[in-house]
Parts: C-alpha cells; sequence; structure tokens
C-alpha cells in the first residue's frame, strides 16, 4: 500500500516555513518564542488550521519579519496588510524630513546621506554631494553601491578598494537574506557582481592578515589622501514601511589630518 503524499502547504504556511527556516528556528522554537504550542505552529504551517490576524503578527515579530514581509504574510493568510509605506514626500512625512535634514546639516563638513533598503541615496548633505558628484557614474546612478563598486565610481580613487568592496557585499547579502527576496535588490547584486574585478564576499582573510576594529575608506583625489569610517543610525520602532527600510550614514574622520581636510 503506497503512503499518502503530503500535504502541500498553504500560502501562508509556504511562506511561514521560508522565514523560519532563513532564521534557523524550529517549530518548537519559533512556538516558545511566539508564546504559542508547537502543535499549533506545526497545524498552521501545513494548513490544517487558520492563523488569526493577531498570530500572523505574532509569529512575524517572533520571526524578526520586516513591516514589508509582515503584510505579504497578512495577504497570504487572507487579511489585509496593516503596515503603510508613506512616500517622504507626504505631508505626514513632514517631521520625518525635518529630522532627517536637522541630521544632515549638522554632520557638515563631512559627508553623510539617507539611503533605502536598495541602497539608493535619496537625500545627502552638501559634503556628501560635493563628494560624490564628480564621479562619472554618478550622472546616471545615485545608487550607493554603483557609486562605490563601478570601475568609474570611487573605485577610481579609494586606495583599499578591494577591503571595502568585499566588506561591503557581505554586508549587502546579509541584508538582503536576512530581509527577504526582492528581485529589484536581487538584479542590483547580480549587476554589480559582474562588474569587472569584484572580489568574492564573505572570503575570509589569511591566518596572518591583522584584523582592525574597522576598515577605514581611504581615499586618494588630487594628490591628499583621507581616511574614513562610517556610522549607520535608523529610526527607533517605526511601524511604517518606508521609516524602517531608511538608514543614514555618516562618514567621520580617522586621523587628524582628514578632519583637517574637510575644515
Amino acid at each position: 500500500m503506497s503512503a499518502l503524499p503530503a500535504p502541500s502547504l498553504s500560502p501562508f504556511g509556504t511562506l511561514l516555513r521560508q522565514w523560519r527556516r532563513l532564521r534557523r528556528m524550529s517549530q518548537l522554537d519559533l512556538a516558545l518564542e511566539a508564546e504559542t504550542s508547537a502543535r499549533h505552529v506545526s497545524f498552521v504551517e501545513t494548513g490544517r488550521a487558520q492563523p488569526s490576524r493577531a498570530m500572523v503578527l505574532r509569529l512575524a515579530e517572533a520571526l524578526d519579519v520586516p513591516l514589508r514581509d509582515q503584510n505579504t504574510l497578512l495577504t497570504a493568510a487572507g487579511y489585509t496588510g496593516v503596515f503603510r509605506e508613506t512616500s517622504l514626500a507626504d505631508e505626514e512625512m513632514a517631521q520625518v524630513r525635518q529630522a532627517l535634514g536637522f541630521m544632515l546639516r549638522a554632520h557638515e563638513p563631512y559627508p553623510a546621506y539617507v539611503l533605502d533598503r536598495r541602497w539608493e541615496v535619496v537625500q545627502m548633505n552638501a559634503a556628501a554631494e560635493a563628494f560624490l558628484s564628480t564621479l562619472p557614474v554618478a550622472k546616471t546612478s545615485a545608487n550607493l553601491l554603483r557609486l562605490l563598486l563601478h570601475p568609474e565610481g570611487l573605485r577610481q580613487c579609494l586606495v583599499n578598494w578591494e577591503s571595502v568592496a568585499q566588506a561591503v557585499l557581505t554586508r549587502v547579502q546579509r541584508e538582503h537574506h536576512a530581509t527577504g527576496t526582492d528581485p529589484t535588490r536581487q538584479a542590483l547584486l547580480d549587476e554589480v557582481m559582474a562588474y569587472p574585478g569584484m572580489p568574492q564576499p564573505g572570503h575570509p582573510p589569511g591566518p596572518a592578515a591583522p584584523t582592525p576594529p574597522l576598515i577605514p575608506l581611504i581615499f586618494e583625489r588630487d594628490g591628499q589622501r583621507t581616511s574614513w569610517f562610517t556610522t549607520i543610525a535608523t529610526f527607533g520602532t517605526p511601524q511604517d514601511i518606508t521609516l524602517q527600510e531608511l538608514r543614514i550614514e555618516f562618514l567621520y574622520p580617522a586621523d587628524a589630518q582628514t578632519a583637517l581636510a574637510a575644515q
């Protein structure tokens, strides 16, 4: 007697399993984190039980699913998404725009810029504009990955380009895998990985290589060398998709010579 075929997962169950495996959590792990039973997690994953809207959100929170993908989970379970994606140009984002402008201006004379989830530069201060606008690739793209990795971008003047590129690619791929699939972002990764001379992300350094506390960005332009490190800021407790996906990057001088040159 042949065994019965395993039941196919529901759209919600398929997504839930994908996120659970992405987070490397068992059904029991997820149940404990979401304060429910492993049996119930199994039932909603296989489609034997229909999760409530509240349960979908509890499971998504336990899995640390981004707001955009929480909406996708809700839709797959038959509910309407609850998180909005508001344009920065909307009136209700006026306070956010004011805060972003304040942070960017306050960081002068050092470069700072605002990025979305696809590494598009949505806002920058005057120092960043002066630094990036002279690049040939900046005439056709405002995407930071292209500005950094394209042969006609910062690669031309970044002394330690290979080390920086390797670190950036590793970070981007981790972000990409941690925040769900995005065809546009995957296409961008495929594009930059096809640039000539690209290093392989995540390749470990040799055993004798020193491990610095930070990888600086060392530029040499017009006979002047400057060295920078970056920090990243995000909005706390966002309930809007746009806000959750924004990040502000600040460049700081890594030595006194760079600080003096930036004045």
